[in-house]
């Protein structure tokens, strides 16, 4: 008796275009500052396959991750150096044999200075001010306000009303009599 071999289920859909070599382009592209949309145009494939890509082989994802940390640490250490100036040598090849070299100061970049300074501490060097208070938008009192204010106004009213009914006796003006013809 023979032991069955077990089935291996059909791969569904249509054959992947990855290819092994794909990690090593992609980690190049990525030292040229491509992200991962370009990737998919120079590889002609969807944005979406490229994360496919990078779920599935691992080799894929570790070189984009490689070759996007690498640029970056190279331009941060540019900007860098741009930002706090320095000095480099040059070397200059003059007619004959005669080879001089020079030192030249770099100075530094105020603008590098800020876009470091903004992305470094944004909190202390945004151009934007944030003011945070406390607002109450209830344009309304309270309604212990409110009591008062209508209490005040009942007594004000009463204190005129009085004084109009005795305005009225001291002229000798009857109001508010039923059936009084004049």
């Amino acid at each position: 008796m023979t032991a069955k071999k077990p089935k291996i289920p059909a791969r569904r859909g249509r054959p992947t275009m990855y290819r092994p070599i794909f990690a090593r382009q992609a980690e190049a592209f990525c030292l040229l500052g491509a992200d991962d949309a370009k990737l998919a145009e120079m590889f002609e494939v969807d944005a979406a396959t490229i994360n496919r890509w990078k779920a599935r082989y691992a080799e894929f994802c570790e070189s984009i991750k490689k070759g996007k940390h690498v640029a970056d640490a190279t331009v941060a250490a540019s900007l860098f150096k741009s930002a706090t100036g320095g000095h480099f040598i040059e070397t200059d090849q003059l007619v004959g044999d005669q080879v001089v070299t020079l030192r030249r100061q770099l100075p530094p970049d105020v603008v590098a200075q800020i876009f470091w300074l903004k992305n470094r501490a944004p909190k202390q060097w945004r151009d934007k001010v944030v003011v945070e208070a406390d607002v109450n938008l209830n344009v309304f009192p309270a309604k212990e306000v409110l009591d008062e204010v209508y209490a005040r106004a009942m007594a004000t009213a009463a204190e005129r009303d009085a004084f109009l009914v005795g305005r009225r006796e001291r002229l000798g003006i009857l109001a508010d009599q039923e059936g009084v013809t004049e």
